[in-house]
């Protein structure tokens, strides 16, 4: 009874580790199938200007987002560029404006030439003792890092006010009173938007906003949508400079926001809208004769480069509002590259140290040589004793010796 109740425990056993691999097999097929329905469900990504949503169930990302805002103080130009990367072949862009706007191509150039003049200056500085990086202190690899780089009324629930082809846009202007008329008009379009976007557009509805739809398809035909894309710039009426932000807070990763702002003096976000603190890295006047930023710039000739961070998107509050800066102070990024002083190559510390080490030896050498070469000094002469008393002088012989004493009682 002991050997088959111990063959019985030993079976069991067994069949309880044959079993744990299989569940584990089992875990892992389904965690990859729910991270697989995941990426199906919820194929959106929002960008600083708007909502980038992928078709027949592809991915999309934006590697790099640039935007030029111009304010003239009755009307605001828009002009964007976007580098995309995944595998879908059509991909929606929704980006909602204050008012009607018009679109059309912009011009590549004018990032080039942006590029050119807010680039940061990079000047040298020297240092005379070490620091991290240099010889003898090699543990930081001695980079400096600057920062990078650079969205209805009545009448029927959605309507068309336009549509044209620009390039690779399919570009669509729409005013809507429903968030969702708007996603069923899309969707009957060829743009398949997520469902959670009909909340993300409430407030733009309730403030009567209208919307550009944008569909991007590649040149060729079966090939996904890549690169960078052409320039697109909007034109639309506003009381008050404003770039939309709000549909970022869809976005699953931190949103980095880079802007350019062309107005008459210096611009800054009136709020941080749930991100980090804005900051300014260019402030200055275009000096640009020719060429699409002088053209952009006629009339509004001050340029302000703004650059935030957004480490967890769904904060965004709302729209950046942009307003005059309090005066209109010229800014521009330095970039210190800290160099070592040498002299012929050679460190100044360690030449200036070896210096004063062989002066010092030869100082104490030279001391040493001076003290060996000094004749000796004799030892102090004790003090002579003084000299004795002469001796008493004698009478000669047969000399007649006088004896006071003597004589006095002689005469007595």
């Amino acid at each position: 009874m002991e050997g088959l109740r111990a063959m019985a425990e030993w079976e069991l056993l067994r069949d309880r580790v044959r079993r744990r691999p299989r569940g584990r097999v089992l875990t892992v097929a389904l965690a990859l199938l729910a991270l697989q329905l995941g990426q199906l469900v919820a194929p959106a990504w929002a960008c600083g200007c708007g909502a980038m949503v992928p078709g027949d169930a592809g991915r999309v990302t934006v590697g790099r987002e640039e935007s030029v805002v111009r304010w003239d103080g009755r009307r605001e130009q828009v002009v964007m560029r976007l580098t995309v990367g995944g595998d879908a072949e059509r991909v929606a862009w929704i980006m909602p404006v204050p008012r009607r706007a018009t679109v059309r191509l912009g011009d590549p150039g004018l990032f080039d030439e942006l590029h050119d003049v807010t680039t940061p200056v990079h000047r040298e500085r020297r240092h005379f003792w070490p620091q991290d990086g240099d010889w003898p202190l090699l543990t930081g690899d001695g980079t400096a890092a600057g920062p990078p780089p650079p969205w209805a009324g009545a009448g029927p629930p959605v309507s068309v006010v336009g549509r044209q082809r620009l390039g690779p846009f399919d570009v669509a202007r729409l005013t809507a009173t429903d968030p969702g008329a708007l996603d069923g008009w899309l969707d009957s379009n060829g743009f398949a938007l997520p469902p959670r976007l009909d909340d993300a557009l409430r407030p733009y509805v309730q403030k009567r906003w209208e919307y550009v739809a944008v569909k991007l398809t590649p040149q060729t035909t079966g090939t996904p949508l890549t690169g960078t894309l052409d320039p697109l710039h909007l034109t639309f009426r506003t009381d008050e400079p404003v770039y939309p932000m709000r549909l970022s807070r869809l976005a699953d990763t931190p949103q980095s926001l880079g802007l350019y702002v062309l107005a008459a003096h210096r611009m800054e976000p009136a709020s941080r809208i749930g991100g980090e603190r804005p900051r300014v890295t260019y402030a200055g006047r275009v000096t640009a004769k020719t060429g699409p930023l002088a053209e952009l710039a006629a009339g509004t000739p001050f340029l302000t480069a703004i650059g935030q961070e957004f480490p967890r998107p769904e904060r965004i509050s709302g729209d950046h509002v942009l307003r005059r800066a309090p005066a209109d102070d010229t800014f521009q990024q330095v970039i210190y590259e800290d160099r070592l002083r040498t002299v012929a190559g050679l460190p100044a510390w360690l030449l200036t140290v070896t210096g004063g080490l062989a002066l010092a030896v030869a100082t104490a050498a030279t001391l040493a040589v001076r003290r060996s070469r000094r004749p000796g000094t004799a030892p102090p002469t004790p003090p002579l004793p003084p000299p004795p008393p002469p001796p008493a002088q004698l009478p000669a012989s047969g000399a007649e010796i006088d004896h006071p004493g003597v004589a006095d009682r002689e005469q007595g």
